[in-house]
């Protein structure tokens, strides 16, 4: 397989070879060079974007860039480049092409970039109405882990159960499950991963362009579910404009703490004028986890993720469809009350298939509207030793969405309205008697902004409407009456932000947020044997209703960029699986899914101190206490008072990151949960920038638990028997052509 992963890359990467910048003007073009403001010399792998378009492109050996396909206009360009502070400027586009020189300054502090998720048009990371956090770049290829939630760990806010290396799933101020919607290029990704917590989530960030993180329930524009945030992986999986050259990247990466090796390979080229063409694969093959008191057994895993989308880009917008394969093959270790001494491996597969149609010139009363349409297929098998199928779950979803952007009408300077219908089929197998069940949704939505200058209002309306249907009911079954389930509610959310001249930005967000029972919850009955534990679904369960604020304050300069939040979330009916203390039939703890009214309260704190000379302060902090509103008493796996500090030296060609990953002692918890000791974790890396053949090439070298500390992580199923990975070396390798 390691074999395979080389000659995949090798063979993506000669497709890239250098242009020359001297290339004819034609008409619909932006041309140029990004250069180094102080040396003045070319600076390669800068990617520049056209605002609000998707074009974009990578610069070369010798700094020059090839935009295509633009209309006349006037357009904002921004440049982004490892080491530098990144630049908008603003271009305009007439009957030649435009041809800019950018000069970009070194930086030890990126500043986030722009944002798309949760927002009616794409915007600076300050100006987001809610709070934000972007991973692209130099950060996304430092902190890549084989799972989502694990290369997000350290985002204010966030924080991952997990069972193991491969398994893990991502936690938001508290929340987790399907009240953190993760989103793959805006659409669901329809996996079983809120279904237990040894259900990894069904997609590979290893090919991720960037990754962003809306933080709390005003996301809207997605669903009135996700009461914890979005998290959004971005790929451009169907691209919308064709490249002049072809552009991509390819990576390698090896961790000696398991000993997996991997790598994932891009490449975007024009097959004609009109049609571009995405083609992508990745791999991944690691053994069991080594810690500070042994080897964690049965987590190995061996995951495949492949894909291609194409597109026909003509003056009034684009259509398109991309495909998506992705294989993972894992082990759970054993050990547990009602566990398999072996453990138990599992088997995942997913076939996502999408269709995009975008109108981007002016129809009516609309600036562009647009259509997507989705379909995924989903089996998830788990097989216990010495070769039995313990547990199945095959799902399989369609669904369609329309939205639409209004640019300045009456009072409004922007705005959107949308509408979702989808269809789900769930079928279940092997020890589980959770019957077949089909769950169809419908939704409408209207957000809107207002801008008064320095100050920025943003409202929306949703309503959402669920229906869950078993195959069979049974009024008389042991988890109660087994019937036909119907939810529908009005969410709807007020954010507020004043921008001041001095760089500081107040913001605050008011939501009402709507959740419906997942089938799981509502349905389940029987042992899931690969999580250990006997869970008892309640049919009877309401829809969780969640009020939520946020209040932030933001500051940036070119020296300094900080945010702090502060957030309360009140939840009425909220469903969590509660241990009830016994052990069902077959020796395995009965978990029995409840509603109770909840409060989770906490804050969220970030700063990029640039200390000069290269040298650069970063800490982030976040904490949060869940409580059953009426008793007070502390709710299960929420995580402690957690969050890192660094102290780096940046400069264009090379860094050096010295960091100190924190948690406070969690003792502040639910019944039959264990307390969870602090910790302090010490982490080096360092790598280089070179420019080898007219391409970026980065090298980066990680020593991860450099003291070989025994610590545990509140969140993770397995603390009791062994703690998290102990010292490790990783090394990342990346070309961006």
């Amino acid at each position: 397989m390691r074999a395979g992963i080389v000659a995949t890359i090798a063979a993506l990467a000669v497709l890239s070879v250098p242009a020359s910048s001297q290339e004819p003007e034609h008409e619909g073009e932006i041309e140029g060079m990004v250069r180094d403001a102080t040396t003045g010399a070319p600076l390669a792998g800068a990617f520049v974007s056209v605002v609000g378009t998707g074009t974009l492109a990578v610069t070369h050996g010798d700094g020059s860039f090839h935009l295509t396909g633009i209309a006349e206009g006037n357009y904002a360009l921004r440049v982004e480049r490892l080491g530098y502070r990144s630049a908008i400027l603003d271009v305009a586009v007439e009957d030649e092409s435009a041809v800019v020189i950018i000069e970009l300054t070194t930086s030890p502090i990126a500043l986030q970039g722009m944002v798309v998720t949760a927002t009616i048009s794409e915007r600076d990371a300050a100006e987001a109405l809610r709070p934000v956090s972007v991973m692209a770049g130099d950060e996304l290829q430092r902190r890549m882990e084989g799972t989502v939630a694990a290369t997000l760990a350290s985002m204010p806010g966030m924080a991952v159960t997990s069972m193991g290396p491969t398994v893990s799933q991502p936690v938001v101020r508290g929340l987790s499950g399907d009240r953190v919607l993760v989103l793959e290029d805006g659409t669901r990704v329809g996996d079983a991963s809120n279904s237990g917590t040894d259900h990894t989530t069904g997609l590979d960030p290893a090919s991720a362009r960037r990754i962003e993180v809306v933080r709390g329930p005003g996301a809207l524009l997605y669903g009135g579910n996700a009461l914890g945030g979005v998290i959004n992986v971005i790929r451009d999986e169907i691209p919308s404009a064709v490249p002049h050259h072809v552009t991509g990247s390819a990576t390698l990466q090896s961790q000696s703490v398991t000993g997996s090796v991997g790598g994932s390979a891009t490449a975007v080229f024009a097959v004609t004028e009109q049609v571009p063409l995405r083609v992508e694969m990745a791999g991944r093959s690691g053994g069991d986890l080594k810690t500070p008191v042994g080897t964690l057994l049965n987590t190995d895993g061996q995951l495949w993720s492949g894909g291609a989308g194409s597109a026909l880009v003509a003056d009034w917008g684009h259509v398109g469809a991309s495909f998506r394969a992705y294989r993972n093959d894992y082990g759970i270790p054993g050990g547990f009350v009602g566990g398999h001494e072996e453990g138990v491996r599992i088997e995942m597969q997913r076939f996502a298939s999408k269709l995009r149609t975008v109108i981007a010139e002016r129809t009516g009363f609309f600036r562009d509207i647009r259509f997507d349409a989705t379909h995924t297929w989903y089996r998830h098998r788990e097989i216990e030793p010495p070769n039995i199928l313990g547990t199945l779950y095959v799902q399989q979803a369609l669904s369609g969405d329309v939205l639409g952007r209004h640019g300045e009408f009456g009072p409004f300077s922007a705005g959107a309205v949308g509408a979702r219908l989808s269809w789900e089929n769930f079928e279940y197998g092997g020890a589980l008697y959770t019957p077949d069940t089909s769950r169809d949704r419908a939704s409408l939505y209207l957000l809107e902004e207002v801008d008064l200058g320095s100050t920025q209002i943003e409202w929306g309306l949703r309503y959402d409407w669920t229906g869950a249907d078993p195959l069979e009911s049974d009024r008389d079954s042991d988890i109660g009456d087994i019937r036909d389930r119907g939810f529908h509610s009005l969410s709807g959310s007020l954010g507020v932000l004043y921008r001041a001249a001095s760089g500081l930005t107040l913001g605050a967000s008011f939501v009402r947020a709507f959740r419906a029972p997942d089938i799981n919850e509502l349905y389940s009955e029987g042992p899931h044997l690969a999580a250990y534990s006997f869970e008892v679904g309640n049919p009877s369960l309401e829809g969780e209703i969640g009020r939520g604020a946020d209040i932030f304050l933001r500051f940036e300069s070119d020296r300094l960029r900080g945010e702090v939040t502060g957030f309360y979330n009140d939840i009425r009916d909220y469903v969590y699986g509660e241990d009830t203390g016994r052990l069902s039939r077959v020796l395995l703890p009965i978990y029995q899914f409840r509603g109770n009214d909840a409060v989770f309260r906490g804050f969220e704190a970030s700063v990029d101190l640039d200390l000069g000379r290269g040298l650069a302060l970063e800490a982030v902090g976040s904490s949060v206490k869940g409580s059953l509103k009426e008793t007070e008493r502390p709710l299960p796996l929420v995580p402690p008072l957690k969050g890192h500090a660094a102290l780096k030296y940046e400069r264009p060609q090379w860094f050096v990151r010295w960091e100190a990953e924190m948690a406070a002692r969690q003792d502040r918890i639910g019944e039959f949960e264990a307390p969870t000791d602090g910790y302090t974790v010490l982490n080096l890396s360092t790598g280089v920038r070179v420019t080898l053949g007219g391409r970026l090439n980065v090298l980066t070298l990680s020593l991860d638990n450099a003291r070989n500390a025994e610590y545990r992580n509140h969140l993770s199923r397995v603390k009791q028997i062994m703690p998290e990975a102990g010292r490790g070396l990783s090394v990342t390798y990346r070309v961006v052509f």
